[in-house]
């Protein structure tokens, strides 16, 4: 039978379709979403710096959405098969020469963009065969938070916050002191260990390590 709080709903029952149509909206939305980003930011370096976005060479590496289910197939017991594949707090990370992975980076793996927080380092890591078969492809998809943001916003303030990245050269806009404490670095694990341990680990490998120099917040 159905669990009563959806918690592991048959996918063929009526919960379970309207469940993944939900989600759908959802995943379509944030993709919308991305896209207006992208498309402001791009406007906004064309005003200030009088060049088109592709003189600039603002091109979009790579779009991809985490905390989101997926049909797939993987090797189960030595079978294959076809699952639906629930990453919550992951992404995926598909290896080489996967079919499901864009032609620019068949010899390298699916780009997994790993984001830090707004005053320490980012990553882009790369899937592998290992993590294909040790995690059904996925890698982690950030830091992970070390403190909720309740316990941010009664612990931490956002002036030393804001200090903390001044003094480091970034830029900060935000829209209220709350997302400041609730963002801010020490909120979050060390990136930096949580992708070693994936990149030791096998399933993921790591490709760039990204710096932040403005955020934007809210």
């Amino acid at each position: 039978p159905n669990d009563r709080q959806l918690s592991c709903a048959r996918i063929h029952s009526r919960e379970g379709q309207n469940y993944l149509a939900a989600m759908s909206a959802a995943a379509n939305y944030a993709w919308v979403n991305r896209s207006c980003i992208t498309y402001l930011v791009r406007r906004a370096f064309e005003k200030i710096f009088e060049k088109t976005p592709e003189e600039m060479e603002m091109h979009l590496v790579y779009d991809v959405c985490h905390n989101v289910a997926k049909v797939e197939k993987h090797i189960v017991d030595g079978v294959e098969k076809t699952l639906l594949v629930h990453r919550k707090g992951s992404t995926r990370a598909f290896p080489p020469n996967h079919p499901l992975i864009p032609k620019a980076y068949q010899d390298i793996g699916q780009p997994a963009l790993i984001g830090g927080t707004m005053g320490t380092c980012s990553y882009i890591l790369v899937g592998t065969h290992s993590g294909m078969e040790e995690t059904f492809g996925s890698t982690c998809h950030g830091a992970g938070r070390a403190l909720s943001r309740n316990a941010s916003r009664k612990r931490l303030d956002h002036k030393q916050v804001l200090n903390h990245l001044k003094e480091r050269n970034i830029s900060i806009r935000v829209a209220s002191a709350k997302l400041v404490t609730e963002e801010a670095p020490q909120s979050y694990k060390d990136v930096s260990e949580v992708v070693d341990t994936c990149h030791n680990a096998g399933i993921s490998r790591k490709a760039v390590k990204l710096r932040p120099i403005a955020v934007i917040k809210g």
